[in-house]
């Protein structure tokens, strides 16, 4: 199936498209570790079934550095020994604050004790606008089915800094 809509060939949708990527930068420029973003940024977009976005975030994570064994495991991410106890606590984060419509109290005290004991106030505001952005990005490519496979790392840098 291709692309209901190119939203790279579109003036308004391209010009969105840079002031969401620049709001994006403030959280890629916290403190916030760069693998702990792609790991929330890849398990939000699985969530979603976002395949532009899972491409887009593996090959960003691959790029950075990440080992494909984390990479492979972030789905079973409860069931592995490969993450730290504070990206643990940023993936509980990632799911609850992705799956609200499936919890009524969306967030658990006990996931928000976990985050905030390992991430300072910066750290928590990164995560919590992380989680909300790319939950954005994956309703923005599903809904014109923007499909996975063609990004190459990096391929928008130029465009948005």
């Amino acid at each position: 199936m291709d692309a209901r809509f190119n939203m790279f060939d579109n003036e308004l949708a391209t010009g969105f498209a840079k002031r969401f990527a620049n709001a994006g930068l403030v959280v890629h420029r916290s403190s916030l570790p760069r693998s702990t973003q792609e790991l929330v940024s890849l398990r939000v977009s699985q969530i979603n079934g976002c395949g532009w976005c899972i491409d887009f975030h593996v090959k960003e994570a691959a790029a950075a550095g990440e080992t494909a064994v984390r990479l492979h495991l972030v789905a079973a991410w409860r069931e592995s020994t490969v993450f730290t106890e504070a990206e643990q606590a940023a993936l509980a984060l990632a799911e609850e604050g992705t799956r609200l419509a499936d919890a009524h109290h969306g967030v658990s005290d006990e996931t928000w004790a976990r985050v905030r004991e390992h991430y300072d106030d910066d750290g928590t505001a990164a995560l919590v606008c992380l989680v909300a952005l790319v939950n954005a990005a994956n309703r923005l490519a599903v809904i014109v089915h923007q499909r996975g496979g063609s990004y190459e790392p990096g391929m928008f840098a130029a465009a948005f800094d």
